[in-house]
């Protein structure tokens, strides 16, 4: 079958200091912070799969993980540390299980470390007096946990060299930080301390330390501020704080920080300094000055900028509350409240006037201030037994006693025409009916004097307001929406506050909104492909409407009408094609209608063919018998080619890259095509080195179907002309490949990365020329492989230059095949090299075979073989009879001709190997 569900690995080829591959596990990519991680997926199957690059959840700050790309390369420039974790390389196109890798990104960094000092609890002073107990710690921040040490002047500190200095870790620091514990301060312990802090310098990532001079003036640090607290100004002034170190050694640094959040963008900051330019009310707040020194803890002190103001002034009236009566009556008590926030609080007074005349309290008009400390300034007006001479105009002024802020007065009238307030809803106004989108108005009528603040709200449902909030404020009673939406049906209340009116039982009036919307209806939009002469159904389904219930309905086919009808108790309506013809194709339209519009479903009814899919897995696809020319074997299936009329031929075009002039052809077909039927056709004549860019168009007696383009890139085969060599040193591994059909694979490995937890006396200890740092392949046999299982490697595919592209050569010409091997331990099974020639499938030929220990050594193996086709060499490693039984192999060569100078060192090899029917000779040589 020409469909194969998808495949994938990922490579590198970024700045990675090192890629592991860990055991049972995951690979490990290594990267320096501040350098370019560049992944890449490779993929095989048919159809071509979808790739999808995604990442584990990480730090909140990671920005990737929020999104996901969409393509092969995962490129990731100046790489930080946060960024660090497992990335994923998912590959599906629907045939199967979508195929996942993965490989962890692990981040290497080191920060400068910082050295703070303490003196033991209890001991703490000024300074650091002789017989007193000093710890130095060092920390720094790194990825791999870093290695410190000590110092002092040019002497390095290690635990015992020294009686009077301890070394430790706290155990609760789980290896973040050193402490140097200097007991019983000595003469000899003022000095400079250095801490170094290490990770091995790998991804050459150099030690960095840190230096601390420790003398008898060391102290941490003190300050002093120079300015008063509470310090209280007009809004606009400029206020400038000011702190000085009075103490420390080193010298403290000095910083601000603003309690409620940042400093102010405009403010300045000279050294201990802070400049607070026309300084605002959001802008007060505790303001501290924090000194560090790294010696013992930061000294830190603290003054409060109050910026005075007075806002939200309010008032109430309260009718005598000794009868049930909520109007004003003579002889009564009434009283009058007026509210004010002051900034501060204490500053503020209130006085009264009658008629714009100072009122004084008296025996019948009595005025208290609440305390404002407790809660906002509140001041009452008391009139005591109301008379008709108490009527008039009453005004409370509230004013800051030291002046500088404008003051607030509020009027209230007390008349006989002062009475409670009364709500109406106009009969026009509810139910309110009104279409999604309209701008709306809510209105209830305030009857009464002083008229309040009306309060909205929704009496349905425990959600908020359109404007987010669970009350809205209206002082003339209306409520005004706009962009009115479906979720705001429902029921509002309207109720009066106290403020500025009667502090009385509210008053309250429902409003009923209805929101009327056109039908949603599913498909939106739908293209049908189908072949003339075939039947089919369209289907339109109403989803949610308001009013639902007269909904009717129209099928058109462009502007002409098709039939039209009422939906009644369906929700869907469906419109039958028996027999397609040509005046069939176009778009289907069906209009669902209410009184507030309509939803219309779309269908695109179309003969044009699916796209082709290009089939990108072709094995030897490019070949060459020409000099300067090449050819390219171009394979593709159709997609769901069952769906419209027969495909009769398909437009090929084709242009070199950077081109405007394309070159068409027809490739007619015979017959029908079958679902995942694979179509061959050879480009010939195409100019080396040039890409080209291919356009396949599909032809049925519709006309024209969906285009798919593809680029072909040329590269030059394998030439075994020249000498093909692989030491497994780049990750791409030369484009060797894993066998599908085994039971287990070959590992990429070096020394330097080898596992502490490996299997002894098995493996090599090196790669061939010796270097711990090289790569090599090799077999892993510890569990949970088992005795007989195998795991072969393919070279790439190498080619022998045909006549043409699917003839022969006539005569065979001779290759030599080397590589060397390491095959060490007790538990060693077998190596062999098999020979796998296009066209002559399950027939791999033996070539070189052998079995058992061959001692802790590199050893080389040569064998001449003779191909008449493409071909590849097959390694296959077979897992002995335990763990110790790990086999490797490094430096594969291929190259023309006769095996010149056979491995002084090897015990047997083969000769004579060609393809099917051959003989295999076997030259046993001992020493």
């Amino acid at each position: 079958s020409s469909t194969a569900p998808p495949t994938v690995r990922i490579i590198h080829s970024g700045h990675a200091c090192n890629v592991e591959e860990e055991r049972y596990t995951e690979r490990v990519y290594t990267i320096r912070e501040g350098e370019t991680l560049e992944l890449a997926c490779l993929v095989s199957g048919h159809p071509r799969p979808q790739i999808r690059w995604t990442k584990t959840a990480g730090s909140a700050s990671d920005r990737f993980q929020d999104s996901s790309v969409f393509n092969e390369t995962l490129r990731i420039t100046r790489i930080q540390r946060l960024q660090g974790g497992r990335y994923y390389c998912k590959a599906e196109n629907g045939l199967g299980s979508p195929a996942i890798k993965s490989i962890r990104v692990d981040v290497y960094y080191l920060d400068d470390p910082i050295v703070t000092v303490h003196q033991s609890i209890g001991e703490a002073k000024e300074q650091f007096y002789y017989e007193r107990t000093v710890f130095l710690r060092c920390m720094a921040n790194s990825n791999p946990p870093v290695r410190y040490s000590w110092r002092r002047g040019q002497e390095f500190l290690s635990q015992g060299s020294d009686k009077g200095v301890e070394i430790y870790e706290p155990f609760f620091t789980q290896g973040e930080t050193k402490i140097l514990k200097l007991k019983n301060l000595r003469p000899q312990d003022y000095a400079n301390y250095s801490c170094i802090a290490s990770v091995r310098n790998v991804c050459g990532i150099t030690n960095k330390n840190v230096l601390f001079k420790l003398s008898n003036k060391t102290a941490s640090p003190t300050i002093k501020l120079l300015v008063e607290d509470p310090i209280v100004v007009n809004p606009g002034q400029t206020v400038t704080l000011v702190c000085v170190t009075s103490g420390g050694d080193p010298t403290p640094t000095l910083t601000w920080v603003h309690s409620a959040d940042e400093l102010p963008k405009k403010s300045v900051l000279n050294g201990g300094t802070l400049t607070l330019p026309a300084i605002s009310i959001e802008e007060a707040g505790v303001y501290s000055c924090v000194a560090s020194n790294n010696v013992g803890n930061p000294a830190k002190k603290s003054t409060t900028i109050v910026v005075r103001g007075l806002k939200k002034g309010r008032f109430w009236i309260t009718p005598d509350p000794y009868h049930n009566d909520d109007n004003i009556q003579i002889g009564r008590e009434v009283k009058i409240s007026c509210q004010v926030e002051a900034t501060p609080p204490e500053e503020l007074l209130f006085s009264w006037l009658k008629n714009g005349r100072p009122l004084r309290s008296s025996e019948r008009m009595v005025i208290t201030h609440t305390d404002p400390e407790v809660q906002p300034g509140t001041t009452n007006l008391d009139i005591i037994d109301l008379k008709f001479t108490d009527f008039g105009t009453y005004t409370c002024v509230a004013v800051l006693k030291n002046g500088g802020i404008p003051e607030i007065s509020i009027d209230v009238n007390i008349s006989s025409t002062t009475v409670p307030p009364e709500l109406t809803v106009p009969q026009d106004k509810s139910p309110l009916v009104v279409q999604e989108g309209d701008t709306v108005e809510l209105q209830c009528l305030v009857s009464g004097k002083p008229k309040p603040i009306i309060l909205w709200s929704r009496a349905d449902k425990e959600v908020p307001m359109p404007d987010g909030g669970l009350q809205t404020e209206s002082y003339d009673g209306a409520l005004r929406i706009v962009n009115v939406s479906r979720e705001m049906t429902g029921t509002y209340r309207c109720a009066t506050s106290q403020y500025n009116g009667f502090n009385v039982k509210p008053r309250e009036a429902l409003v009923e909104l209805t929101v009327q919307y056109p039908p949603a209806v599913e498909p939106l939009f739908t293209e049908i492909r189908q072949g003339l002469g075939r039947a089919f159904t369209l289907n339109c389904r109403m989803l949610r409407a308001h009013p639902s219930k007269v909904l009717k309905y129209e099928w058109k086919l462009g502007t002409r009408l098709l039939t039209m009808g009422q939906l009644d108790q369906r929700d869907e309506t469906d419109y039958h094609v028996r027999a397609l013809n040509r005046e069939g194709y176009g778009e289907y339209t069906c209009e669902v209608t209410n009184e507030a519009g309509a939803g219309a479903c779309r269908f695109l009814v179309t003969g044009r063919a699916y796209a082709p899919e290009f089939y990108y897995d072709t094995y030897s696809a490019l070949w060459q018998n020409r000099p300067r020319v090449y050819g390219f074997k171009l394979q593709w299936t159709q997609q769901n080619p069952l769906s419209v009329d027969r495909i009769v031929a398909y437009r090929l075009g084709i242009k070199q890259t950077g081109q405007s002039r394309w070159w068409e052809q027809e490739i007619p077909m015979e017959g029908a095509i079958a679902k995942g039927e694979l179509i061959t056709h050879n480009l010939t004549e195409l100019i080396k080195p040039e890409a080209y860019l291919v356009r396949l168009t599909p032809i049925t007696r519709f006309g024209e179907g969906d285009s798919t383009d593809r680029t072909i890139r040329y590269s030059a085969p394998v030439n075994p002309h020249l000498k093909f060599q692989c030491s497994f040193e780049d990750e791409a591994v030369c484009m060797f490949t894993q066998d599908k059909r085994d039971d287990f694979d070959w590992t990429r490995h070096s020394a330097a990365t080898r596992d502490t937890k490996y299997t002894p006396n098995t493996g090599p200890s090196s790669d061939r020329v010796g270097s711990k740092q090289g790569f090599y392949m090799y077999i892993e046999t510890s569990r949970p492989r088992l005795e007989g299982e195998k795991a072969r490697l393919l070279t790439p595919t190498f080619n022998v230059a045909p006549k043409s592209p699917y003839g022969t050569v006539t005569s065979s010409p001779t290759y030599c095949f080397g590589f060397y091997y390491h095959m060490y331990g007790k538990h060693i099974g077998a190596l062999n090299a098999y020979l796998r020639q296009k066209g002559q499938s399950g027939a791999d030929s033996s070539v070189w075979t052998l079995v058992g220990n061959q001692g802790d050594r590199w050893k080389q193996a040569k064998v001449n073989i003779h191909p008449t086709a493409s071909f590849q060499l097959v390694l296959e490693g077979i897992r002995g009879p335990g763990i110790e039984g790990d086999i490797a192999i490094d430096d594969v060569t291929i190259e023309e001709g006769e095996c010149k100078d056979p491995p002084h060192n090897s015990k047997c090899f083969f000769l004579g190997v060609g393809g099917g029917g051959h003989d295999l000779y076997r030259l046993t040589l001992k020493y």
